[in-house]
């Protein structure tokens, strides 16, 4: 595989330094990305960066992961408008301790061409203010470091020297990498162009090297919009902080227009392989949805936890989902789905002596306004307790209804559904 025709046909090669494919075309090589533990997990936005690595590695070459134990201290102002509020030294190290192993996940640490992980808090937590000074701020010249995008375009909200030195860091991570792991390229968003070709200038002045850079595009939607952003906010890669079902229906809800950049990025199918399946599903730009979001949540989650997803689907919007179905949920299923529909909490010991389902429907719920109507929506054979038709108005829940002594699933209609959680 040819990585820089790799990226081209996907879109995702925004700029290199010059020489940098020929460079690549001589030999398997090393290159690195790094990653600042600012968040407690990783975003769908740091997968792309994720993905360029292990395009990189099928490429064969070998990608560096580097932490930013160091970086992550001080703060990237890089497409920031303001700064950063800085993170203790704890949260931090839990941080890049987390990110690392979900990063771990997407690369092959086996091989020829094993993946390498760096902490770049080893390259400074022996170095004092003073030697840092000397060996690395004097290699730039305030007015080359104040040429750089992310220093100018913050220069009237204002940037303090610590975010200032970031370029500095970021520069001399480069040369260190290249002069203890003979990594001659550096990879991240375009927004990291400034701080990466600082660092091929390190290498140039201070080693007499020669080192390369390449960028990838901002990914955006179609509308304009940041990529990786929900209506609940960030799509995290933790399925606790965002849950397979909703990474899983975050590509099924994108906008068609978006469809062929989405896949582009993130599939690891072949270039003939998607062009194959655009032309096959032209006209039902949902299949494609379908197939790269079952692709993502099984490779960022897990196959059993797409499994998940697709039985939780079933019963929200399925028209074959039975008793059995329902009942045979796991309890994190049931959870899930509480969290997708109106759901209500009620007393477990109101179970002891039963409820009516009229009184369930009007009074402990707000699922109907009356008893009459209760009575009406029963006679109409609307209601449905676990998937199961209730014929009689004087229809009692008792403990046995309960799924995994917990759940209660009601329904009025077809679309109407409602969780009862018993505490």
């Amino acid at each position: 595989m040819n990585f820089i025709k790799e990226l081209s046909w996907r879109g995702m090669l925004q700029d290199s330094t010059p020489g940098a494919e020929a460079f690549l075309n001589e030999g398997p090589t090393k290159g690195y990305i790094g990653f600042d533990p600012t968040a407690p997990s990783m975003t769908i936005g740091n997968y792309v960066q994720l993905m360029i690595l292990r395009l990189f590695q099928l490429s064969g070459h070998t990608p560096i992961i580097l932490m930013g134990g160091a970086t992550g201290r001080i703060g990237d102002p890089s497409g920031k408008d303001k700064e950063r509020q800085l993170k203790s030294f704890e949260e931090l190290d839990s941080n890049l301790n987390f990110q690392l192993d979900q990063a771990k996940k997407f690369l092959s640490f086996e091989g020829e061409n094993a993946a390498i992980v760096v902490n770049n808090l080893d390259f400074y937590k022996e170095m004092n203010v003073l030697n840092f000074l000397r060996d690395v701020g004097k290699t730039l010249t305030v007015s080359y470091m104040m040429s750089k995008d992310s220093v100018k375009n913050r220069l009237e909200s204002g940037l303090s020297f610590t975010e200032f030195s970031y370029q500095l860091m970021q520069a001399y991570d480069f040369q260190k990498l290249y002069t203890d792991q003979n990594c001659r390229i550096q990879m991240g968003g375009s927004d990291q162009w400034g701080n990466i070709t600082s660092g091929t200038e390190f290498i140039r002045r201070n080693v007499s090297g020669k080192a390369y850079a390449v960028t990838t595009p901002l990914l955006t939607k179609s509308d304009g919009k940041k990529f990786g952003k929900s209506e609940e906010g960030n799509l995290w890669l933790d399925p606790k902080m965002t849950t397979p079902y909703k990474f899983y229906q975050f590509w099924i809800n994108a906008d068609d227009a978006d469809i062929p950049t989405f896949i582009r990025y993130f599939t690891l199918k072949t270039q003939s392989d998607v062009e194959s399946l655009e032309v096959e599903h032209a006209d039902n730009p949902r299949k494609l949805k379908e197939i790269l979001a079952e692709e993502l949540t099984r490779r960022v989650h897990s196959d059993q936890a797409y499994e998940s997803v697709m039985n939780v689907s079933e019963i929200l919007f399925g028209r074959t989902a039975t008793e059995d179905s329902l009942k045979g949920l796991a309890e994190s299923d049931l959870e899930t789905i509480s969290k997708e529909i109106k759901s209500y909490c009620i007393s477990k010991s109101d179970l002891s002596n039963g409820i009516k389902i009229t009184d369930l429907l009007s009074n402990r719920t707000e699922v109907l306004k009356s008893r009459s109507e209760a009575k009406r929506a029963v006679k109409n054979n609307a209601i449905s307790i676990n998937k199961v038709k209730i014929t009689s108005d004087e229809h009692m829940l008792t403990f046995t209804d309960l799924i995994h002594d917990k759940y209660i699933m009601l329904e009025n209609g077809k679309k109407n559904k409602f969780m009862l959680i018993f505490v």
